[in-house]
């Protein structure tokens, strides 16, 4: 059926494109010199052709966006790609708007301006206020302009880390864990006063390679030296009327004032024009003959995609007010699955973006991974966090691809509960518990543990630790004793991570989806992406206390800090 109706439909595409063609020679006279684009949130790698949401929720109606929007980076390539081809175009205005992706999608957005800009175009960045990411790529344009009302929170970079051990403590509550690695310091966040020298070592290690990255993309593309960028950001923040004296932009207008500058608009133009610079869907609609999607007669290559974001938890997961995400065993595998039957998808890429979490949850997962990389290839791909739980899970995979600056590893377990036996005798609660066998009353959270109860943990969280290890030794072809030593919890950045052999290669998203397909030995010139999951949200910081309150075995990369363009994972909604 699809031989006789793909050419009826391109018939239908020719004669609407034959009859707008009058109307466009008309309009192709007017089409801009720069053609304006806006990067706002986190847009993804691809848009999808499909969304197999097993049994979740389906998708909501989001609001109209706004035509300059740039909806994924692979529709900006194809955009700028176009744009490079016409004469009539000197450049383009990139615009940033609460810009929030990870440093990997961030070096995907410098590459493609900086090819744009080898091709003989110009490239102009504008923002009204940016912090380090976004000034980090505007750094790859031509001229940086700001808007005078605006500001540059570039600062550098800071990591508050959390301990609630004395503070819970005074609330009559005690926290008791049990950790297989002195550098896994998750548990720390409950059962310190104060942060280890060990978790300090670890964040400073983050710190230094971020802040060296921003001094070298800062200073590459502002023709400045290290030391007069590192200079610059010891004086941030900075007024535009401050970035501009200081050198950090070329100019400051606002939106309206951008077509005048650029030579688009005389002043009084612009005065009578609400509209600045037209967007790219209105370039695109000028073209004698634009860019036609003709329905092909065998249909492209499908690669399945199945995001693993959020803590891992057995169940379903679900769903916070906070919309964080929550990755669920039992939906995680149905998506695993769903795509492992899928038979035009000859490979599939696990995009892991997890911290973590229940190591039953977690290995059940990696089973499900396993199982399909029987049938076809599997290649697992990091770009913010795959530690603990969430490496566990990419272990299943052929390859373990990682952008330079993700987090990687934090091979240990924890486990443990709390106490609230004190804080329920001040609110004048009165429990009793009775049991029958010696560790019937493990779990319970009014009152610590037992010697016994206590030897029974640290056996639980050793032989949990040793399948641990026995898991990343069969994948990794190492052996135990090789993985312990890069393990008890130690967390590495992409780069060290490939540098000690737990990750595979260092590359891009894209990149990562055509050696899925080379794998396969299918053509990966062009290719759809399916995706299978992405249903859930995050945890509620309620679930998390109340999952740690019981004796549940957890390999959590450490929660107790953040680190700017590491939160969530890619949105696939």
């Amino acid at each position: 059926m699809r031989f006789l109706f793909v050419p009826l439909i391109n018939l239908l595409l020719l004669v609407r494109a034959l009859l707008g063609l009058p109307f466009r020679l008309l309009a192709a006279r007017h089409r801009p010199a720069y053609v304006r684009f806006r990067l706002t949130g986190d847009p993804p790698y691809r848009e999808h052709t499909r969304q197999q949401r097993l049994g979740l929720s389906a998708l909501r109606g989001v609001g109209r966006r706004e035509p300059a929007t740039v909806s994924s980076l692979e529709s900006f390539r194809d955009a700028l790609a176009l744009l490079v081809l016409d004469p009539k175009v000197k450049g383009i205005v990139v615009e940033l708007e609460e810009l929030e992706v990870p440093p990997a999608k961030r070096d995907v957005l410098v590459k493609l301006l900086e090819e744009f800009r080898a091709a003989g175009k110009r490239v102009v960045a504008w923002a009204v206020s940016t912090g380090n990411q976004g000034y980090q790529l505007m750094c790859a344009a031509d001229e940086v302009l700001l808007s005078p009302a605006g500001r540059l929170e570039m600062v550098g970079f800071a990591v508050e880390a959390t301990a609630l051990g004395e503070g819970l403590g005074r609330l009559g509550i005690k926290a008791h864990f049990f950790r297989r690695g002195e550098h896994k310091t998750a548990p720390e966040l409950f059962t310190h006063s104060h942060i280890s020298d060990i978790q300090r070592q670890t964040l400073e290690a983050f710190l230094d390679e971020r802040y060296e990255e921003l001094v070298d993309s800062v200073a590459r593309g502002r023709g400045r030296t290290p030391e007069e960028v590192r200079a610059w950001i010891d004086q941030g923040p900075y007024s535009a009327k401050r970035a501009l004296e200081a050198g950090l932009v070329d100019g400051l207008c606002s939106e309206v004032e951008l077509p005048a500058r650029l030579g688009e608009k005389t002043e009084e133009e612009n005065e009578d024009e609400e509209e600045g610079l037209d967007p790219f869907p209105v370039y695109r609609a000028r073209l004698p003959w634009p860019p036609v999607k003709w329905r092909r007669l065998r249909p492209r290559p499908r690669l399945a995609v199945v995001p693993l974001t959020g803590m891992i938890v057995p169940g379903m997961g679900g769903a916070s007010p906070m919309g964080s995400r929550l990755a669920g065993s039992d939906s995680m595998v149905k998506a695993i699955r769903a795509a492992g039957r899928d038979r035009r998808a000859r490979a599939m890429v696990l995009y892991v973006a997890s911290p973590g979490g229940s190591a039953l949850a977690s290995e059940l997962i990696l089973e499900a991974v396993q199982r399909v990389a029987k049938k076809k290839p599997v290649i697992a791909f990091v770009d913010r966090v795959a530690a603990s739980g969430g490496y566990m899970a990419a272990l299943g995979a052929k390859e373990i691809w990682s952008t330079p600056h993700a987090v990687v590893g934090s091979i240990g377990v924890y486990s443990g509960k709390f106490d609230a036996s004190e804080l329920l005798e001040r609110l004048g609660v009165h429990r009793e518990l009775i049991t029958r066998g010696e560790n019937a009353g493990i779990f319970s959270p009014t009152r610590g543990f037992t010697e016994h109860e206590q030897r029974t943990m640290e056996l639980e969280v050793e032989e949990t630790y040793q399948a641990f290890l026995e898991h990343v030794a069969k994948a990794r072809s190492r052996t135990k004793e090789e993985i312990h030593t890069l393990a008890e919890g130690r967390v590495y950045s992409g780069q060290r991570a490939r540098e000690v052999g737990l990750v595979d290669r260092l590359g891009g998203y894209e990149e990562a989806c055509r050696r899925a397909l080379e794998l396969a030995k299918v053509p990966a010139e062009r290719f759809d992406i399916v995706l299978y999951g992405a249903g859930e949200k995050r945890f509620s910081l309620l679930k998390l206390l109340l999952g740690g309150s019981h004796a549940g075995v957890f390999a959590f990369c450490p929660t107790a800090w953040s680190l700017e363009g590491f939160g969530g994972g890619e949105h696939f909604e």
